[in-house]
């Protein structure tokens, strides 16, 4: 996934190829990435050390702060979407009602987080679905009740399937 990324003013698109290989504004880097916990991680780029670690922002939050060695950076990150809808001035339009919550990849559904007839509120965490090694929370995009939790812990699921519906 491509991720245009500010950090403290500074424009930066960020895309991860495959373990091991990103590639910052288009240029391919060669980076060792360790998952210390899930705040932080440690990578090595050209025989240097590298200990990022997440301050403030859940999983799956566009707005964070980290630290970089112990250096405190604020970071936004927008991806394709984000911009398409910034682009058609889209991106404040309110609350979309939705009738279904779909997986964005195919992963593996490592927690429900949410149950049938449980009203939740707009950014509630639904369900942490794993991907390519990394736990994605996926949040309510509007308030509303749960009708059914077709997603179960422990499942494979591919693109979009159903893992949440509202009533």
């Amino acid at each position: 996934m491509k991720l245009k990324t500010n950090v403290d003013g500074q424009t930066l698109w960020v895309e991860w190829v495959h373990q091991g290989l990103v590639r910052l504004d288009g240029r391919e880097v060669a980076v060792d990435l360790v998952t210390v916990s899930a705040r932080e991680v440690h990578l090595i780029h050209r025989g240097r050390s590298v200990t990022v670690e997440r301050i403030s922002g859940a999983d799956g939050e566009k707005e964070l702060e980290v630290s970089v060695n112990g250096k405190k950076f604020r970071v936004s990150l927008e991806d394709r979407f984000d911009e398409l809808l910034r682009t058609l001035g889209m991106e404040n339009t309110g609350q979309a009602r939705t009738a279904q919550v779909k997986a964005p990849m195919p992963g593996l559904v490592l927690d429900v987080l949410v149950a049938e007839g449980q009203e939740v509120e707009k950014d509630t965490p639904l369900v942490i679905l794993e991907a390519m090694k990394m736990e994605n929370v996926i949040k309510s995009p509007a308030s509303g009740k749960i009708r059914s939790v077709p997603a179960q812990k422990g499942k494979a699921v591919e693109k979009n399937s159903v893992l949440i519906e509202f009533h």
